[in-house]
């Protein structure tokens, strides 16, 4: 018995061979189970199966395990013992899988990177956590953006862009709305905390090529893109706002192309939970709005959490193919979900299925696959088969020569950065101090002139044929107004003394 077979997937053996059929790899899926159940290896073994059937892969790796994909495994006397019992036999063999490794911080692997504008406002509400008036700002920010055909690229852009339209807040509301300015001082703040966890990283040049997921190795194996998320774990709200980012791409480039033999290309979202804590129902309606339509773009997604009770309803609702390890429960939040994992299967009469949830050894999961026409399988106990790359990590050596060896090596290391949002507006503000420097220079003739080398009584901060000016240059011209007014009246009360012949 071989990995792929008649177009399955074999994933273990109850008391018959459980396949996932690769026709509804892309009706998506769950795998859950405490921790040390044995999640992450039966995610590795069904990472392994799509690749070997030419499906390409991407998947998180939160603790490092799942990088070992890359490496040749080693023959283990219980792994060939799990071979052995779920029938495997002199089939299981022990191989490296084509991977690419990626890295938001481009440590562990190559950059990955979006543009702000990439990100959208929707998105980028969430990653700050603004309330509803904050959002109206950001949007307002994206639309004058797209308006005035300011590029938006990386934090910079936004930071500028931001400002911008504060100092422009009563030109601009007519058409836009308001522009609170506590609001901006609220956004900018966010933005730099955001900066600080290492954001300035995610947003910029070269942006992914989303097509670069979609690789195929010369072998017919699909390439797997493994994701390090270990330090991108520390910050959970950017973690699950990038990869809602990817799902979001994935969904507006790819085409539609319905029901196929195999998937284009399968995701698998380790710590599910971190996308659903706390997120706005706008959120999820988004979550479930892509799952449910991503599938005809042929795109299988298939998270993995340690409760069932992680996932909302009207997401979980999407999932067919369902892998379910031990869970534990000795609180009743605990025992709660194990009533709702058991009852989220199709019933086997032989099985007292809330009973064995709890009895399930590590490499043990009960298993419920979609079939025939799409209909859930009867659940049964299921050993998972062993996987053929390697259990555990690679070493930084071996990583870096697969990073080396990589087909996308120096595409995106480098970063550029073009004329965006922020020096365009830095253009404007210069021109139009030049512009100012000028007119007043020209208008001459006070004691203000002497003094400033301007006319600080001319205008209200609004000279002939330039752009508005902005709050600190507004207050500045003020100042030199009220000091010229306190000088010329000081020389006017000089030159009256002396012509009464006061002593001044």
């Amino acid at each position: 018995m071989s990995v792929i077979q008649d177009g399955k997937i074999f994933v273990g053996k109850s008391g018959k061979p459980e396949y996932l059929e690769l026709k509804f790899g892309n009706r998506h899926g769950l795998i859950t189970g405490a921790t040390g159940t044995g999640k992450t290896v039966t995610l590795q073994s069904l990472a392994e199966g799509f690749s070997a059937a030419g499906v390409p892969v991407f998947a998180s790796d939160i603790k490092g395990d799942l990088s070992g994909i890359a490496a040749v495994g080693e023959p283990k006397d219980f792994l060939v013992k799990r071979a052995h019992e779920v029938g495997l036999n002199g089939e299981y063999q022990n191989r490296a899988y084509p991977t690419i490794f990626w890295d938001v911080f481009g440590q562990s692997g190559h950059p990955v990177r979006a543009t702000v504008l990439d990100m959208g406002p929707l998105l980028l509400s969430r990653l700050l956590e603004l309330n509803e008036v904050q959002e109206g700002v950001i949007n307002i920010a994206f639309r004058v953006a797209a308006d005035e055909k300011l590029p938006i690229v990386d934090m910079k852009d936004l930071r500028a862009l931001i400002s911008n339209i504060a100092e422009r807040g009563k030109e601009i509301a007519t058409k836009y709305g308001n522009v609170a300015t506590s609001s901006v001082g609220s956004i900018q703040r966010r933005l730099l905390v955001l900066e600080e966890q290492g954001a300035d990283h995610f947003f910029g040049e070269p942006a992914l090529d989303i097509k670069d997921f979609l690789r195929v190795a010369p072998d017919g194996r699909g390439v797997i893109s493994i994701l390090a998320a270990d330090k991108l774990m520390e910050k959970p709200r950017l973690y699950a706002t990038f990869l809602l980012w990817m799902l979001t791409k994935l969904w507006q480039t790819m085409p539609e192309i319905g029901d196929q033999p195999k998937p284009k290309l399968v995701f698998f979202f380790d710590e599910a939970h971190l996308l659903f804590d706390q997120a706005p129902k706008a959120l999820i309606d988004r979550v479930e709005q892509i799952a449910r339509l991503i599938r005809s773009k042929g795109v299988g997604v298939y998270f993995i959490t340690q409760n069932p009770m992680d996932v909302p309803n009207t997401v979980s609702a999407q999932l067919g193919n369902r892998v379910q390890h031990a869970l534990r429960a000795f609180t009743p939040q605990e025992q709660k979900a194990v009533r709702t994992a058991a009852t989220t299967f199709r019933k086997n009469p032989g099985l007292d299925t809330e009973r064995v949830i709890m009895e399930l050894k590590v490499g043990e999961a009960l298993v419920s696959m979609l079939e025939n026409k799409g209909e859930p399988s009867i659940v049964q106990r299921t050993l998972i088969r062993p996987p053929e790359g390697r259990i555990g990590p690679v070493t930084a050596e071996e990583r870096q020569s697969v990073i080396e060896y990589s087909p996308v090596f120096d595409k995106y290391d480098q970063t550029v950065d073009r004329e965006s949002a922020y020096e365009i507006l830095t253009k404007r503000m210069e021109g139009a101090q030049a512009e100012a420097s000028a007119d007043g220079g020209a208008a001459g003739g006070g004691w203000g002139d002497v003094i400033f080398g301007g006319n600080p009584s001319a205008g209200t901060g609004k000279a002939r044929g330039r752009q508005p000016a902005g709050m600190g240059e507004m207050i500045g011209k003020e100042l030199k107004r009220t000091i010229a007014r306190k000088v010329a009246t000081t020389i006017k009360d000089i030159i009256v003394g002396s012509l009464k012949g006061g002593k001044r």
